[in-house]
């Protein structure tokens, strides 16, 4: 790249976005083209005081460079005096270059404002009553993105039109790494090399190296020719599920799998801003002629995906944003089973494709949930960045797999706990096919510890625990006859002592009497309301699932299955009794009051208000398409 082009680049290339946000501690993740100084002003400009405004030093400003112009900062701040509650917090960044010039971040991104601001701003509150949640994120699924609606959301309470949100909680698939149209696999290649994004050797895999990929044959649509296969696992094709190839990757769709650590990273880079897409060109010239079609109507859904992006990246550096991965955030099936586990680990290609994704997922999700929780991280791997690349790259990965403390807790009111579903799994002795527990004995035993003393939680799940029972069923079926990876069995109740543990974690007398459940993953919306059977004092569970931001289940096929499940899981039904819920009675809640309807398939965003008690809690989904579902509590 010329120093000329280099000049060209914009100086933010993503972000900001605020993440974690108390009164102690203020946090901001942005990835610059340069290794800039950085200094930051926290205000209130109606009261014209200030709790920040100084220079960073290195305890406040963490630097990763993952390429030539590409720098990943995390800005951890500690206010001069307690931000009170209740604050609406302005801010202004300001890079300094290596001689002294100073860009102001209000100058630099003018669209990050909204009418009438000066300074982009986020609110600080203890008590939880208002805020956001989605998961399932998809750029080239065809609805609208449920982020765009966040941005209203926000751009109304910045105009005094409505309540401003409290938090964004996005609980898994924020990045689809595993699943990636071709108009984005082409502008991450132009990205990649725009930004100098580092190589990697890759060993055991039929390309060399990194740079290999955008000039192999089977670079755009035929990735499964690139992708590991274990020859120890079946085919499971068959006429329904057709497309369910199943290598060492299981996704559905792997023709555009993302290998490299530089490609993952420019996804994170073009799934939140606007920038390199300006600065790139999609054409169809280098797509073999069989994919063309599908590229060009990929196209025009990526096009309308990147006309929201500035105001995507506006409403991300207006609200407090906590993030948790799911699978394609990573992979699809990631750690489902233990034969999936020691496929996968057990191939050094395979270790490393999902090692780059989870790298990724710590530079630019994980690290800004907890700064300081997960410093020793940092700590141990700053190391291996170096202007010329990542050294010991498979020791990094190693590293990252071993970390097991992704999941976190905010000290609201009511405190919000966040699991981790994904690395601490509870796995099956007795088969390889089997799925694991979504946590393991160990971790389900912490989280017990979090909970006692509560007088209320609000817990955050990627996969329902209290799903749909038909699907449940349906996915129990197929994993007798060893299955599992095939129907996606992610669900708490396939595993007998996950299951068991975690609903004895709701009878225990000393954990809290009101529990709020936010998941997604299932790319439908829906809302319950749990009790305990035969107990006066049982705690109020609502499990809120809001699936997915930009994705939605294939309509009719839900409809269906919707119908079924009233059907043959009623409310006296006998077949309720052959569950492990059996001693819990679910009530669904009627979305937009439709008696014959419990799920709702709309791409969008969840809104969830609560009292402070937690013990009234009402729910709705903002749809891209503009339509509000309100679930209705049956009395």
């Amino acid at each position: 790249m010329s120093k000329n082009t280099a000049a060209l680049l914009p100086k933010i290339l993503a972000g900001p976005i605020v993440r974690r946000a108390n009164a102690n501690q203020v946090c901001f993740w942005l990835i610059t083209s340069q290794a800039f100084d950085f200094s930051v002003t926290l205000f209130n400009q109606k009261e014209q005081s200030t709790w920040f405004d100084a220079r960073l030093d290195a305890d406040q400003l963490s630097q990763v460079q993952v390429g030539s112009h590409a720098f990943v900062n995390i800005i951890t701040l500690e206010p001069n005096t307690e931000i009170p509650c209740g604050s609406r917090v302005s801010y202004d960044i300001s890079l300094q270059d290596q001689y002294g010039a100073s860009s102001f971040l209000s100058e630099l991104l003018p669209s990050l404002l909204y009418s009438g601001e000066a300074y982009p701003s986020f609110l600080i509150r203890r008590q939880i009553g208002h805020m956001l949640h989605g998961s399932c994120r998809k750029p080239h699924h065809e609805s609208g993105d449920g982020l765009v609606i966040v941005d209203q959301q926000i751009e109304k309470g910045v105009n005094g039109q409505s309540e401003l949100p409290d938090l964004l909680m996005m609980s898994g698939d924020q990045v689809y790494t595993d699943d990636v149209a071709g108009p984005t696999l082409l502008v991450i290649e132009q990205t990649i090399d725009l930004l100098g994004l580092f190589h990697e050797e890759l060993e055991g895999a039929t390309i060399k190296n990194s740079q290999e990929l955008f000039k192999h044959p089977n670079c755009f649509y035929q990735r499964p020719e690139l992708l590991p296969d274990d020859p120890s696992t079946e085919n499971t094709y068959s006429q329904f599920f057709a497309a369910k190839r199943k290598p060492i990757f299981t996704s559905v769709n792997a023709s555009n799998h993302l290998i490299s650590f530089a490609e993952v990273m420019a996804m994170y880079i073009l799934t939140w801003s606007p920038e390199m897409w300006h600065l790139t060109e999609i054409t169809d010239t280098s797509i073999p002629e069989p994919f063309k079609q599908k590229f060009r109507e990929e196209q025009v859904i990526i096009e309308h995906f990147v006309a929201g992006l500035d105001k995507v990246r506006r409403a991300l550096a207006h609200v407090r944003v906590y993030m948790i991965f799911d699978d394609h955030d990573i992979t699809d099936d990631w750690n489902l089973t233990r034969g999936w586990e020691e496929a996968v680990y057990g191939n050094l290609f395979a270790k490393r494709i999902v090692g780059n994704a989870l790298i990724g997922y710590w530079l630019c999700q994980g690290w800004g949930n907890d700064p300081t929780k997960l410093r020793p991280l940092f700590e141990s791997c700053r190391e291996y960045f170096t202007e010329s690349g990542i050294q010991q790259h498979d020791k990094l990965v190693h590293i990252m797999l071993e970390w097991e403390q992704w999941h976190y807790c905010l000290q609201t009111s009511p405190k919000l706990v966040v699991l981790d579903t994904r690395t601490q799994r509870w796995r099956s002795e007795s088969s390889l096919s089997k799925p694991s527990g979504l946590m393991d004995w160990e971790a389900l035993c912490e989280l017990q510890q979090e909970l006692i003393g509560q007088e209320s939680v609000i817990m955050v799940s990627a996969a329902p625990i209290f799903g749909v029972k038909l699907i449940e069923t349906i996915q129990r079926i197929f994993t007798f006859f060893g299955k599992a990876l095939t129907v996606d069995a992610e669900n708490w109740m396939a595993h007998k002592g996950t299951a068991s543990v975690m609903l004895n974690i709701f009878r225990n007398r000393k954990t809290p009497p009101n529990f709020v459940i936010l998941s997604g993953d299932v790319h439908y919306s829906f809302v319950y309301d749990v009790t305990l059977r035969f107990r006066n004092n049982s705690p109020n569970i609502t499990q809120i699932t809001s699936s997915g931001i930009k994705n939605e289940f294939p309509d009719k096929l839900l409809k269906w299955f919707d119908k079924l499940n009233r059907i043959l899981y009623s409310k006296y039904s006998p077949l309720n009794w052959f569950t492990q819920r059996r001693n819990m009675l679910v009530r669904h809640r009627n979305p937009n009051d439709h008696k014959l309807t419990t799920l709702s398939n709309g791409a969008g965003i969840g809104l969830l208000k609560m009292n402070q008690a937690c013990s009234k809690v009402e729910a709705q989904q903002l749809c891209a398409s503009g339509e509000v579902v309100t679930f209705t509590k049956q009395e």
